[in-house]
């Protein structure tokens, strides 16, 4: 239970953990920032951060098609 109570309780701020996620969905982490940021992320800020930033990629890339194809057929 302490554990779990340390997790929740980590230094990193919203946009710090922002931040890490978006690196991730890139792909470009050194493997010594990826063990720092593991250190201070709080969990629930990095699944709140990933939803957010795979409900943004998935809007545009709807936006990029949707604008493709509105080009392709007027």
């Amino acid at each position: 239970m302490d554990d779990l109570k340390e997790a929740t309780h980590r230094k990193a701020s919203f946009l710090q953990t922002m931040r890490a996620v978006l690196w991730s969905f890139i792909g470009l982490r050194k493997g010594s920032g990826h063990e720092a940021d593991m250190a201070k992320l709080n969990p629930v800020h990095v699944i709140i951060a990933g939803l957010i930033a795979a409900a943004v990629f998935v809007g545009v890339l709807i936006l990029i098609v949707r604008t493709v194809v509105g080009q392709a057929a007027g």
